[in-house]
């Protein structure tokens, strides 16, 4: 990874690259990253595009400064807050949300996620905060899942505990690569590998097959104009840390 930027700053640019104009985006609980990418998007290529910070309920919050969590005080302040009850519902209905930012615990080679539990359910390794908004990722046109633990541990054959289930996954954004789905096996195939990483790099970290085409493109690195106002929406740096 280039000194000139932090690994954390290069998947904030890769995934606001993946939102459009128009989008309506939904974040869970932990929303530093894709706040971050919808702010950049919003502010280089997606003027119409609207975020929604998780349980918080702020629709488009102004902050001067990116929150580790998605009930912050900090997030007040913009054109409205939505109660919980009305967050649940949006993102149920099908016809709001276009993007759902989502995480885990675990993520498997189809996409699904796990927020719940590692290992046996009753006597679990490691227990989650719980599915909260995943069991609605099929309801929404596309999920951009991410992960700053691009390990065998997160990424495994099939998740110990479907919180939500893969079909809508387009794209996953880690540390050490892009994976998009092969539309074909429906697995995640390795669309991208970061500058200084290796297609082999990223399996090694992998805990199932990726698909791997012929060639596997070097993710395009931040911008001249992408870092700097990428900054200018991160002044603390919360990324770079």
């Amino acid at each position: 990874m280039s000194d000139s930027y932090a690994a954390a700053e290069l998947m904030a640019v890769a995934l606001a690259r993946s939102f459009r104009d128009g989008d309506v985006v939904v974040m869970g609980a932990v929303p530093a990253l894709p706040l971050a990418a919808c702010r950049l998007a919003k502010a280089l290529h997606a003027p119409s595009l609207t975020y929604l910070v998780g349980g918080s309920g702020a629709v488009n919050p102004p902050a001067a400064a990116l929150t580790s969590q998605s009930c912050d005080p900090q997030l007040a302040g913009g054109p409205c807050m939505l109660p919980l009850p009305e967050v649940v519902l949006l993102e149920g209905r099908g016809d709001v949300l276009d993007v759902f930012c989502a995480g885990g615990l675990q993520i498997d080679a189809h996409g699904n996620c796990n927020l719940v539990s590692v290992g046996d359910y009753e006597r679990p390794k490691l227990r989650g905060p719980g599915s909260v908004g995943l069991p609605f990722l099929t309801a929404v046109q596309r999920v951009v899942a991410y992960t700053f633990a691009h390990t065998p541990r997160t990424f495994v054959e099939r998740v110990d505990f479907v919180s939500g289930a893969g079909d809508r996954t387009e794209l996953v954004v880690t540390p050490l690569a892009l994976l998009d789905v092969d539309p074909e096996s429906r697995r995640l195939r390795l669309a991208s590998v970061h500058p200084g990483v290796s297609g082999e790099d990223v399996q090694a970290q992998t805990g199932f097959e990726l698909v791997v085409p012929e060639v596997v493109p070097e993710t395009a690195p931040p911008t001249d104009d992408e870092l700097a106002e990428l900054r200018r929406l991160d002044p603390t740096r919360v990324l770079a840390a």
